[in-house]
């Protein structure tokens, strides 16, 4: 199977070296099936004026910075990355991120399974920075990146993926595992509100009867959240909301039916989130995963 591009709200793939000043965004997704037992997810952006909402992520984000500086807040700190860093993001960890100049930024990222990068690893892999130097792992995987974002071999795209992923995960990861969550002294407090919201994420229990399951007011239950998140509670479920209409979309869902079966209240709210954390309109996103689907085995 032949890995082919993907449609988006671009015209072609932005991966060069943003204009000045403030250039328009540019986001492309792709999805690559055979990989690991769930998709991986692709995105190639420039990013000219977008700063992203807090949100997080189930899986892994691993970006190249290709050209610009990019500015996130993470794990309470504000971090930069230039033209060639690795950026880390763990999985369940809420980031923003955004241009830190008017010249904007451009990068790649793979969005991976901890199954994926944990594959021929003891431990989930944790990484203590979230910005590191290597360009030998960093060309490896932008060189990854293209090859499965542009008609080729299959065999060479996941070849040099799994190579640079283990590579990555060898030179920089600790060997302990580490419990994916928020971290912080309200870590209980956000974990059990999160798997409340998760298992009722079109009927959510109202902000009293969270509190009234833990035994605490509700104001602690906020304090508490936003400590070990940095969200409240209901942009929690929003952006959990918009994971979960990405999948739909992936399989072919229209953004309506997406909507209804996430409990937004219509198509256009959840369009706002949608932006917010994806950087693209659901039918931009659905468009794009679903043209450039890439399939490299058959079981």
């Amino acid at each position: 199977m032949t890995p082919t591009a993907g449609a988006s709200a671009t015209s072609s793939p932005p991966d060069r070296p943003p204009a000045s000043p403030a250039p328009a965004d540019q986001l492309v997704w792709r999805r690559v099936e055979g990989i690991g037992r769930t998709p991986l997810h692709l995105m190639t952006a420039r990013i000219g004026r977008r700063h992203y909402a807090p949100h997080a992520h189930e899986e892994y984000a691993i970006g190249v910075t290709v050209a610009g500086v990019e500015t996130m807040v993470y794990r309470g700190e504000r971090i930069r990355s230039g033209p060639g860093d690795l950026v880390i993001v763990e999985p369940g960890e809420t980031h923003t991120g955004g241009p830190a100049g008017d010249d904007g930024f451009t990068y790649r990222v793979f969005y991976p399974s901890v199954e994926l990068l944990a594959e021929g690893s003891r431990a989930v892999p944790h990484f203590r920075d979230a910005v590191l130097t290597d360009p030998q792992v960093s060309g490896a995987l932008r060189a990854a990146h293209l090859a499965l974002s542009a008609p080729g071999d299959p065999l060479e795209g996941e070849s040099r993926l799994l190579w640079a992923l283990a590579a990555l995960v060898g030179r920089h990861a600790e060997a302990a595992a580490r419990p994916v969550g928020p971290p912080g002294r309200g870590a209980h407090v956000a974990r059990a509100v999160t798997a409340r919201l998760a298992d009722a994420v079109t009927d959510p229990p109202t902000l009293h009867d969270l509190a009234a399951d833990l035994g605490m007011s509700r104001y602690q239950v906020l304090r508490a959240f936003r400590e070990a998140t940095g969200m409240t509670p209901y942009a929690w479920l929003a952006q959990h909301r918009v994971a979960r209409a990405r999948s739909l979309l992936d399989a072919g869902r229209r953004p309506a039916e997406a909507a209804a079966l996430v409990g937004f209240a219509d198509q256009a709210h959840l369009t706002r989130w949608f932006r917010r954390v994806m950087g693209v309109t659901p039918g931009a996103y659905r468009n794009g995963v679903q043209d450039g689907a890439v399939l490299l085995r058959r079981h």
